[in-house]
């Protein structure tokens, strides 16, 4: 049977010390039981041990758990710790703060959230940077971080472009401009995205692989072509139908 892990909130204790073990154990459930057994004493003095532990945890659940943990402590000295980390070298651990900071979801964070952070190299930490923009955006600057956004169009591999899409679908009507001079662009690769985007600001039912798969034939025929071709469809599958009947 699972040994059961308690906490005790005094630093320097037998049981604190047995907690810190227990964060960092090799087996994965016995980390997920550590990081909700803090967060659910939401003890102060394990505020630099779940953010280090952030930053170099490997599984995903005890990742999620650990930002709930951090969610569970004081706003007040959790933000200036977690801001720190939006600066930090190691791309999980930048990845993580964006990720603990959307948990959080304190508005006066938008400030943090760079165009450096937007454009990073790295796209788990971009993903999750257009993600947390999006939640914190004030009204009046939707439109710049559209302009922003709209930049990464054409990036990356099918989840990266559906995490970008999906942000800016959530932005709503204005990006629409946007999108529609993006898909003006030269570049097949960001025309089609920003048309299949825009197909799923209108109807976000439509699944994203037919959106982009409509977006290019589109910009492969032409949008006139594209157009002439569906109005044919009709009257060819007319025809078709009235030659098997003779």
């Amino acid at each position: 049977m699972q040994e059961v892990v308690s906490i005790n909130p005094t630093n320097g204790t037998p049981q604190h010390a047995r907690m810190l073990k227990a964060l960092s154990a090799e087996d994965s459930s016995i980390r997920l039981q550590a990081a909700l057994a803090v967060g659910s004493n939401a003890d102060p003095g394990f505020l630099e041990t779940l953010v280090e532990r952030c930053a170099v945890e490997p599984d995903f659940f005890v990742r999620d758990m650990l930002s709930w943990a951090l969610t569970r402590l004081s706003p007040e000295i959790t933000l200036p710790r977690i801001r720190q980390e939006l600066g930090s070298e190691r791309n999980q651990a930048r990845s993580q703060a964006l990720h603990t900071l959307s948990k959080v979801g304190d508005k006066s964070a938008w400030a943090w959230i760079t165009r450096d952070m937007l454009r990073d190299a790295d796209d788990e930490v971009a993903r999750t940077a257009w993600r947390v923009a999006v939640g914190l955006v004030p009204e009046d600057e939707q439109k710049d971080l559209v302009d922003e956004l709209v930049m990464q169009l054409g990036r990356g591999d099918r989840d990266v472009r559906l995490s970008l899409s999906r942000a800016l679908v959530d932005l709503g009507d204005v990006t629409r401009p946007a999108l529609e001079r993006a898909a003006a662009s030269p570049d097949p690769a960001v025309a089609a995205h920003a048309r299949a985007t825009e197909l799923l600001r209108q109807n976000p039912e439509a699944g994203f692989d037919a959106a982009i798969d409509e977006a290019k034939r589109v910009v492969a025929l032409g949008p006139e072509r594209a157009a002439a071709a569906e109005t044919a469809e009709p009257a060819e599958t007319t025809e078709s139908a009235e030659a098997a009947e003779c």
